[in-house]
């Protein structure tokens, strides 16, 4: 009788590294008649998943990491000029509405609120192509994130449109940036 053996449980305790990273990202969702994508780090296994379980372009879209854990949670205003909301966790954790971790306009202008009141909050540029999007921190004008369409290594042939390549700089929150993946996902109407 043959005998199975689990993989190893990849543990992303820690989401900021000091080496550049890179993920593979399938704007797909594991889960049926589900939307969202699914992202894999350099060795091939999930980090993190992205489900909206409504309709394409959901009020509430939630990032995950490997086990389920609501990373973020993704919430689309409808206000005179619209955009997306940001918060840490998840309505299990009671979210307080009142302080978002980030908020992004219709237009790309990303702006992260700090968690103290007095503090300064951080600007980022979301710079989107017909294939590619970099995320800039507007201080310093340095890309802190660049994703573009995958290719094949051995062969460099384009793959489809729905997977792309993630390329993070060091000392950069790998969960936020995929929040802000989902938001350009949301703003392409691509989950």
């Amino acid at each position: 009788m043959a005998k199975v053996h689990p993989l190893p449980i990849v543990e992303v305790a820690d989401y900021v590294t000091s080496k550049r990273e890179s993920f593979t990202i399938w704007m797909k969702s594991l889960v049926m008649q589900g939307n969202g994508c699914t992202v894999f780090n350099e060795n091939g296994e999930i980090v993190y998943r992205i489900d909206n379980y409504d309709n394409r372009g959901s009020n509430e879209v939630y990032l995950m990491d490997l086990r389920g854990k609501v990373l973020f949670t993704i919430l689309r205003k409808v206000w005179l000029f619209g955009g997306w909301k940001g918060y840490r966790g998840d309505n299990g954790d009671k979210l307080n509405k009142e302080r978002p971790r980030f908020q992004v306009s219709k237009k790309g202008q990303i702006t992260l609120l700090s968690s103290s009141s007095n503090a300064e909050a951080s600007c980022y540029k979301l710079e989107a192509g017909k294939s590619a999007f970099k995320i800039v921190d507007c201080s310093r004008g340095d890309v802190v994130a660049e994703a573009r369409r995958k290719q094949s290594s051995n062969s460099g042939v384009l793959l489809g449109d729905d997977v792309l390549t993630l390329v993070v700089e060091p000392q950069v929150d790998h969960s936020f940036i995929m929040a802000l993946v989902t938001v350009y996902g949301l703003m392409r109407h691509r989950l």
